[in-house]
């Protein structure tokens, strides 16, 4: 999953972006209003981690900005604040969760775990498309009951095209999506390319045929 980091004390927030990217999660930070604000109208995400007291602004006004451009990023947001006020403000606002500083980073994971299966698949742990069903909890493909072997990027490929049904994706926007900030190193997409491909072939290969080439524009994930 795409994450945003939006927390000033950097200490916290590289810790924060270092215990998910071992999950296998893409981090991405903002250290103050401004560039939080630059990037969630650049950038969609999946989750955005919003500290109410930034260095240039409020966290809550991101959310508001959030909310009325009608984004569906789920948000949880940090405070060293532990009052009711300030609590019941973010989640008046559409905040999907609150927790409180200091925190155990582990408890922060399960909570992010628990706003993402809640926001987009519904509360459930497993992501569903005709043959094709994925354990989000394990990280785990299966199409036909068939586990696919699938390397960390092509499974979250596959969960990217399953999260945009329909929807043509731009090579830009597949490599911003699974690599982050780290998209703009990249001389070309052809390891986009590599990915897509191999993650088709393995698809292919037990009857599903969804990955279709929008030529000049990029890929989409769509059934006959």
């Amino acid at each position: 999953m795409k994450i945003l980091i939006a927390e000033d004390e950097i200490d916290l927030q590289q810790s924060i972006a270092t215990y998910l990217e071992r999950d296998g999660n893409v981090c991405e930070v903002a250290s103050d209003y401004n560039d939080a604000a630059y990037k969630v109208d650049l950038y969609e995400y999946d989750l955005i981690l919003l500290d109410v007291n930034l260095v240039t602004g409020s966290g809550l006004d991101v959310l508001k900005k959030l909310k009325k451009d009608k984004r569906d990023a789920g948000v949880i947001i940090i405070s060293a604040n532990s009052s009711l006020d300030d609590k019941l403000d973010g989640l008046d606002l559409g905040a999907d969760d609150y927790i409180t500083k200091p925190f155990h980073l582990a408890e922060l994971n399960s909570r992010i775990k628990a706003v993402l299966r809640r926001g987009k698949y519904g509360g459930d742990d497993t992501i569903t498309f005709n043959e094709i069903m994925v354990d989000t909890k394990s990280r785990t493909a299966y199409i036909n009951g068939r586990a696919l072997s699938l390397t960390r990027k092509e499974y979250d490929l596959l969960v990217f095209f399953l999260t945009n049904q329909g929807r043509v994706l731009s090579k830009e926007i597949i490599a911003e999506h699974l690599w982050g900030d780290n998209s703009d190193l990249a001389d070309n997409f052809d390891f986009i390319y590599v990915h897509i491909n191999n993650l088709r072939k393995k698809m292919t290969a037990e009857g599903a045929k969804y990955i279709k080439t929008a030529y000049g524009s990029g890929y989409k994930f769509i059934a006959d």
